[in-house]
């Protein structure tokens, strides 16, 4: 007979394209929401919590994964309907605003944070699951709604510790480009497929140049890895009139706007779109958010196809130094827009709407890259256990500590060996242990040692320094909370 074959025992590993994230870093990101929403909240929008499951209908064709339909995200069949998991945080707020209409005020501020998730090819830095932050505007069509979004995003971002001249929100508007297809005799409107082609390839424009976009907006290039990427298949002058347009930044927002107009003449949509861009220089000046803050930037386009005007992306201007030691810009963390046709997918009725994204993940990296966040945290102060029978006595020490707003835990694991509870308190990154047996208790007394202090002197191995700055000392039980209090704040 054959013998029975041991169960077999998963996998301890995260799914591939995704992570877990530790003490510090929730920590971090908690801190950076806390501090975005502040922004947002003062700027007079509301908080929106919406479903991590949607429709694939409701989130419609504009997935992410535009080489795969339907496939940029997760999804499931039930009971006949496909579902999915949210790929942004802006389809679920068209179908919020579609649903709840009559209730809701007109214009609709609201700002969404949470995780998104997509169903693309993990890579490095690249994960399935990431978060958002958003906030958008829906219902207004003033340009107005735009520059505020701009406005916001300057403030945020210094909000959270980029300083003015690490970053600019670089502004573009989709109806200029409309106009540069149609004054080359190529209507948006009448072959979508082949502007949003388009679209998608002078998205490359940072990563291929104006050389390797002429390439995949024609016959098409040899990729890195010396794969062949078809072109999109436009003449070589349409090809010189596109990169023409991305080329038409100048000296200043009044050169650049000169040069688009000479790129779109004759295309009322294109003369529509550079009027926009103008309007929102004038109010974003007129707030004090000047060129070292905000600029019109032809080249920023944004890849999903559901905007309809103006578009903007934040970038941070700063350098840094990859894995490979090279040293690089940052890039962007975060992008948004108009989209005047989301809503009405659902009603039929024009709804206009603009809004922005912000990849706190992508925020949070440059942060630490700067130096701005160390990956660290401070853990609690450990009460010790020296006698298992006076649990209740540590209990009433961490007890006064947290009604005092002082982090702290007793230790709960095995106590018999003193040395493995402080081993415990370093791993847990804490500031402080409080110590007290038998003795201590009789006089009243506690013993509290500074690990902070601690580990500093043990690395400069100084006994003058541990003879004037002992470690640990004896204070009166009475007097505990008070004393590390005073620790904590010398240490910061």
């Amino acid at each position: 007979m054959a013998k029975d074959k041991k169960p077999r025992r998963p996998r301890a590993e995260t799914p591939k394209g995704f992570r877990d994230y530790f003490g510090a870093e929730v920590a971090e990101r908690n801190q950076m929401l806390s501090q975005i929403g502040e922004v947002y909240h003062l700027y007079g929008f509301e908080p929106l919590e919406s479903s991590a499951v949607e429709t694939v209908e409701a989130l419609g064709k504009f997935l992410p994964d535009v080489d795969r339909p339907n496939e940029g995200v997760f999804a499931w069949e039930e009971d006949g309907d496909w579902l999915a998991l949210r790929y942004d945080l802006t389809a679920p707020l068209a179908r919020v605003a579609a649903q709840f209409r009559n209730d809701l005020p007109t214009p609709y501020r609201r700002y969404a944070m949470g995780p998104v998730w997509r169903n693309e090819k993990p890579g490095p830095g690249r994960f399935r699951q990431f978060y958002q932050c958003d906030a958008d505007t829906v219902g207004s069509a003033s340009v107005a709604a735009d520059a505020e979004i701009c406005a916001m995003l300057s403030d945020t971002l210094e909000r959270v510790g980029i300083p003015r001249g690490d970053y600019l929100v670089r502004i573009n508007n989709r109806k200029v480009l409309n106009g540069v297809l149609e004054a080359v005799g190529l209507n948006p409107a009448e072959d979508r497929a082949t502007a949003d082609a388009v679209l998608r390839t002078i998205d490359k424009w940072d990563k291929v140049g104006a050389g390797g976009v002429r390439e995949l907006l024609t016959t098409g290039r040899k990729d890195a890895s010396g794969a062949f990427i078809d072109g999109v298949g436009l003449g070589n002058d349409v090809a010189d009139t596109v990169i023409a347009f991305m080329q038409a930044k100048g000296t200043d927002a009044a050169a650049t706007i000169a040069n688009l107009r000479d790129v779109v003449q004759g295309s009322a949509s294109g003369t529509t779109g550079i009027d926009e861009l103008e309007q929102m220089g004038e109010l974003l000046a007129a707030q004090g958010y000047g060129p070292d803050r905000t600029e019109i930037d032809p080249s920023i386009v944004r890849g999903l196809g559901y905007y309809t005007g103006p578009v903007f992306e934040a970038e941070l201007t700063f350098e840094i130094t990859d894995a490979k030691g090279r040293v690089q810009q940052f890039g962007s963390v975060a992008g948004g827009g108009r989209y005047d046709d989301l809503v009405k997918r659902f009603t039929g009725q024009a709804v206009p709407g603009t809004g922005i994204s912000i990849g706190v993940d992508r925020l949070l990296a440059a942060l630490r890259a700067k130096g701005r966040m160390d990956g660290k945290s401070v853990g609690p102060v450990v009460v010790t256990v020296m006698d298992k029978g006076r649990m209740a006595d540590y209990q009433a020490m961490v007890g006064e500590l947290r009604s005092a707003g002082i982090r702290a835990e007793v230790y709960l694991g095995n106590p018999k060996n003193f040395g493995n509870q402080l081993k415990y308190a370093d791993k847990r990154l804490s500031p402080v242990a409080v110590i007290q047996g038998e003795d201590e208790a009789a006089r009243g007394v506690v013993q509290v040692k500074d690990l902070v202090l601690g580990a500093r002197i043990a690395q400069s191995a100084s006994l003058e320094e541990w003879k004037s700055q002992p470690a640990q000392r004896e204070i009166a039980r009475s007097d505990l909370v008070a004393e590390i209090r005073k620790m904590l704040e010398q240490e910061g």
